[in-house]
């Protein structure tokens, strides 16, 4: 019986991933020109075109959505302003829980581009840096430091009157305005710190994904509780470390037979690195048979495009902003405070 590596070259599972993860930052870009179609018509008072605008651009308020997901949780009201954002943000924490932390691995924009950056900085220099352990460890800790502190502020010490005044401000009406103005018109601090980390993307693999990213350190701990884990079967094992030495959260596959670990994002690197049928592979503990890679990628965009279409079907997708709304408001957003 034929296997995935006799499958056609673009079903493998590298390829596979790649296909989803460009597939769907090519959608972002589509998503974030189309947006900037609709902001600039509004800005320009009307004379500019008028286009829709895309609600999936609420896909990069994850820290607006967790002041959203609370104020659900403690009035049973949903945000109309910028429903999609919770609809994106409770869809990826629902996503851990199943698939590990798949969003980032296989959906997130951000971590495509860092993939890239770390290939092309492999192909200039022809190695891989990696920091020691301990200076790894200690920044790894950023992260959680970082999630931490929004936690703080968002979950605990956030009021329950603060958080309704937050999502009826019109700070919040404009935040994906002033996010897309973030990327247009950045700051030279801004322009420094994204030079910086593009360069630093280029040395160490994953440099944002790894150490500095909060949504990442969130869906990552959600990731621990998902029945699905990469298994090692050391009967079938021979034992040629290739499932570490691709590993991009730097994790001993070849020392373990369940990989528990926050840095596992079920990429399955390891698993098509395996040359050994039957020694690696990713399934749940109460279910006998392997996950096949094509599987676990249907499942993954399964359960993002499912998320969406509940929250299209639902009526929790489009903003109830009105046309006017956002006549008065976007000319403001460079102004408006919270």
């Amino acid at each position: 019986m034929n296997d995935w590596r006799d499958s056609a070259s673009w079903l493998q599972p590298a390829r596979l991933r790649l296909l989803v993860q460009w597939s769907l930052l090519a959608l972002c870009l589509l998503l974030g020109v189309r947006f900037g179609l609709f902001v600039r018509h509004s800005a320009t008072f009307g004379q500019a075109p008028p286009y829709a605008r895309p609600p999936g651009v609420e896909g990069f308020l994850p820290i607006g959505a967790l002041v959203s997901l609370k104020g659900w949780l403690t009035s049973g009201t949903l945000d109309t302003v910028h429903p999609a954002a919770l609809v994106l943000f409770v869809t990826f924490l629902l996503m851990a829980l199943l698939t590990k932390n798949s969003f980032c691995s296989w959906l997130c924009p951000v971590g495509t581009l860092e993939d890239g950056a770390w290939k092309l900085g492999r192909r200039l220099s022809g190695r891989t840096f990696r920091l020691r352990p301990w200076p790894d460890r200690v920044l790894r800790g950023v992260k959680y430091l970082l999630l931490l502190v929004f936690f703080k502020l968002i979950v605990i010490d956030m009021p329950v009157e603060a958080v309704q005044g937050f999502l009826a401000s019109p700070y919040w009406a404009v935040a994906d305005v002033r996010m897309l103005h973030f990327f247009t018109s950045p700051s030279k601090l801004s322009l420094a710190i994204l030079a910086v980390l593009t360069v630093l993307s280029l040395i160490y693999r994953n440099l944002w994904c790894r150490y500095l990213c909060p949504y990442g350190a969130l869906l990552g701990l959600l990731g621990l509780l998902s029945p699905l884990k990469v298994r090692r079967h050391p009967e079938h094992c021979i034992d040629c470390l290739r499932c570490t030495a691709g590993c991009p959260g730097q994790i001993a596959v070849h020392g373990k037979t369940t990989v528990h670990s926050v840095e596992c994002t079920a990429c399955l690197t390891c698993v098509a690195n395996c040359p050994a049928p039957g020694a690696l592979d990713l399934r749940a503990g109460f279910w006998p048979r392997p996950l096949p890679v094509r599987g676990f990628a249907l499942l993954v965009v399964l359960l993002f495009g499912g998320g969406i279409g509940i929250g299209m079907l639902s009526g929790h997708w489009e903003s109830a902003l009105t046309y006017q709304d956002y006549q008065q408001l976007i000319p403001l957003a460079g102004r408006l405070a919270h």
